[in-house]
């Protein structure tokens, strides 16, 4: 995943402030890497393969036998499994349905499952109390389905979820309460589905070596680096110009990523998905013509089973790569090869740290919401 196409080109940018920016993002980066060891960051903790899991591999057991996974959730605590089930899905034998969103026929599109009674259920947020997925799930409670088959992932506190819980004989897995939602993908979140899909948990993680990796971490400040110094002088819009399906969930996650992290103080970078070849035909024109507002990061897959598709999407994207290079367009590429857990791992890593480092350049928390808190208390007051 991590070569040399990955990093931004030095000719769409300022030299100097670059330059600069790379000594700031290299002092950061260094006191990065000091908090991890001394786990000065919790929710790190569950990037790194010693991580401890509230499940054991009997609960594992006990509920890989069902056919299909259900899986309620927003935001942060479903995008990563999401990510997680389209990137390896042809690895994956079990039929995974998301319910991420109020939709006033999630009544219908449940009862068209087949076979539903051969399916557990998980419910995931970390309050507890989160209103969509609270009344997602009140829309299809039933004693018959969720007796011993409800799994909840949330905090140990009370809240609704625990409550249902109790009520339902549901297996209750802790959120970590240190681990924000969107950050969360590879801890119980993202990884007890993940061990559920058969997939090898432990091959996701790999904190540490990857941070002493020098393509890693080389890859990573020259990132960072760009990023900055493109926002510093009004590039501010992140543009995903994905060229394959199995990237698409994964461009969700990184948009909430980037866009919770850092939009914050009148600050931030706006994270755009483009789904290519489809948009050349839209939008293309604007990015290559328009408002030099924009840099782009390019996802694409060293593997296709169809041999004529992938000739024709490499083409494409390479005559993209090529016209944007002539128009001093700055842009970065991602080639995923291996489609296993550890690539993956490595990319949700290489983001997560990528942002918490351009928070600190921002000067911005990186961990909060405090706009979107304002917003849920709002709608609370609307509904009493």
């Amino acid at each position: 995943m991590l070569k040399k196409n990955n990093y931004f080109q030095s000719y769409s940018l300022s030299k100097k402030k670059y330059n600069t920016n790379v000594i700031k993002t290299k002092k950061a980066f260094k006191l990065l890497c000091a908090d991890i060891v001394n786990f000065n960051i919790p929710l790190l903790s569950s990037y790194e393969t010693d991580y401890n899991f509230d499940f054991s591999p009997e609960t594992v057991k006990k509920f890989s036998k069902y056919e299909n996974i259900i899986l309620f959730g927003m935001g942060g605590s479903i995008l990563g499994t999401k990510s997680i089930y389209s990137f390896l899905r042809e690895k994956i034998k079990k039929k995974i349905f998301f319910f991420d969103n109020l939709d006033i026929d999630l009544h219908n599109k449940f009862k068209n499952i087949k076979n539903i009674k051969n399916s557990c259920f998980i419910v995931v947020s970390k309050s507890g109390n989160t209103l969509e997925t609270i009344t997602n799930l009140n829309i299809i409670l039933s004693k018959s389905l969720l007796k011993n088959k409800l799994v909840i992932i949330t905090e140990l506190k009370d809240n609704n979820l625990i409550n249902i819980g109790s009520k339902f004989s549901a297996e209750i897995i802790e959120h970590k309460h240190f681990i924000g939602g969107r950050y969360s993908v590879l801890s119980e979140v993202g990884m007890f589905p993940a061990a559920l899909m058969n997939l090898k948990i432990n091959k996701f993680k790999n904190l540490k070596k990857l941070i002493h990796n020098r393509q890693f971490s080389s890859s990573l400040v020259n990132s960072v680096s760009a990023i900055y110094t493109l926002n510093e002088l009004g590039v501010k819009n992140s543009v995903l110009l994905n060229y394959d399906s199995r990237a698409n969930d994964l461009c969700l996650w990184y948009q909430q990523l980037v866009g919770e992290s850092l939009g914050k103080k009148s600050k931030g970078i706006t994270p755009i998905i483009s789904s290519c070849p489809k948009d050349h035909h839209s939008l293309l024109q604007l990015y290559l013509d328009g408002p030099r507002d924009k840099f782009f990061t390019f996802f694409t897959f060293s593997k296709n089973k169809n041999k004529k598709i992938k000739k024709i999407v490499n083409a494409q994207c390479e005559a993209t790569k090529t016209i944007f290079k002539r128009k001093k367009i700055p842009y970065r590429h991602f080639v995923f090869k291996k489609n296993n857990e550890s690539e993956l791992g490595s990319a949700f890593t290489f983001f997560v740290l990528e942002t918490i480092l351009l928070a600190h350049l921002m000067k911005v928390n990186p961990y909060d919401q405090p706009a979107v808190d304002q917003v849920k208390i709002e709608t609370k007051n609307y509904l009493k």
